[in-house]
């Protein structure tokens, strides 16, 4: 599907499946960032001659894709910013700067280290308590603890959307809503669901929502971090310098408006021009159809992996299930198994999949991850299992398994 307008896939016999990790661009992004820099290249916002008021009608429309692919209801929810990592250390610092000492971060065990590690940060700084909700034998989250465990003093929940290493898909609305009810605010990592799941934000209702673009077929460098406006002007800004104030004396600052205040200095031009243009790829291509093809994919790959002989899947190997299949040879080490399948041009990766925690409670060292998108094949999952099969023989045959 779609294959033939990503030229690194073109023509290349490559079985690449590691688009949880990143994916391909398409042709129409990679010639955007070309002609950008060829024909538009300026600073922006402030500028007094055509090119760069041609560069910030460019930047700030990227803004407004963003703003119609999330369905926010403003673009000054919409904050650039160098990728999710970047978007939830932003969070997790300037909101932690509004907490109290003995106040309550809820997180999952199924979050990536982006969305564990800066909080754990911020706690440390703030005196704060992390909670966990728990991942069950099927790869779901525990939501009855939550009734049995909330604190009164818990102030944000913070999760991931469809998680990197088993591919699960969180009910959020129930989560949200969960929240909603105490009055406490919900942050989502999309960086696993936005290439994969259509994404509304105003649906969803939830208050932060965060993702990378080179994960959703456009450059890497840069992120969003969508925001409910009346959250996001309680913040205070993250770094200080050009572009965030609104007026600066010796002994004191005042900041711009929203989202400038917390894009300090010179933006990620090019890159949100990038990102504009893969996300109106992405919708022109048709965000259901691909939604359907991957959910497909991740079915039929299931099946094919389960029929192998000694292979260890983990996820729920059900409709919850999405873009992501994470299995393990038994007998042989991850990494073993992802360097032979390198050799026959298959394209995994393998190890802990920055989430530790969950690898430790699956009781494995680490895990081979195959990921799919809108240019993966069945033809891909074929080859794979054809390939898995190769790889038991090769080390059995001496003696490995």
């Amino acid at each position: 599907m779609l294959r033939e307008e990503f030229p690194l896939l073109r023509d290349n016999p490559l079985v690449y499946l590691d688009s949880a990790a990143t994916t391909q661009k398409p042709e129409g992004v990679i010639d955007r960032l070309k002609r950008f820099y060829e024909e538009e290249n300026a600073n922006v916002h402030r500028a007094l001659y055509p090119l760069g008021d041609g560069a910030t009608a460019l930047y700030e429309g990227s803004r407004k894709i963003v703003k119609k692919f999330l369905n926010a209801p403003s673009s000054r929810e919409i904050v650039f910013t160098s990728g999710t990592t970047g978007s939830l250390n932003f969070l997790a610092e300037v909101f932690g700067e509004t907490l109290s000492r003995g106040d309550h971060i809820l997180l999952t065990e199924m979050e990536h280290h982006s969305n564990l590690v800066p909080w754990q940060m911020a706690a440390k700084r703030h005196g704060l308590i992390l909670d966990f909700i728990p991942v069950n034998g099927k790869g779901r989250l525990d939501l009855s603890w939550m009734g049995r465990n909330w604190s009164d003093r818990t102030k944000l929940v913070s999760l991931t959307h469809i998680s990197n290493l088993l591919g699960t898909v969180n009910p959020l609305e129930e989560i949200i809503a969960f929240a909603h009810r105490r009055g406490v605010p919900v942050a989502v990592d999309g960086a696993q669901s936005v290439s994969r799941i259509p994404v509304d934000v105003r649906e969803l209702d939830c208050d932060f929502f965060v993702f990378s673009g080179h994960k959703v077929y456009g450059p890497t460098g840069i992120g969003v971090l969508y925001g409910k406006e009346h959250l996001l002007e309680r913040l205070p800004p993250r770094f200080g310098g050009g572009s965030m104030i609104s007026s600066v004396t010796l002994e004191e600052s005042t900041w711009a408006e929203l989202p400038q205040r917390f894009e300090a200095g010179t933006p990620p031009i090019a890159q949100a021009v990038g990102l504009g243009e893969a996300l109106s790829w992405l919708e022109s291509r048709g965000r259901e159809k691909i939604s359907r093809h991957e959910r497909n994919l991740t079915a039929y790959g299931v099946d094919r992996l389960r029929s192998l002989e000694g292979i260890e899947l983990y996820g729920t190997g059900e409709e919850d299930q999405l873009g992501v299949i994470s299995f393990n040879l038994t007998g042989l080490h991850a990494h073993d198994g992802v360097q032979f399948l390198a050799q026959g041009n298959l394209a995994l990766r393998a190890g802990h999949h920055c989430a530790q925690p969950l690898i430790r409670k699956l009781g494995v060292p680490s895990a081979i991850r195959a990921s799919f998108a809108a240019y993966s094949r069945e033809s891909d999952v074929d080859r794979l299992a054809e390939a898995l099969t190769e790889t038991r023989s090769f080390f059995r045959k001496r003696g490995v398994l």
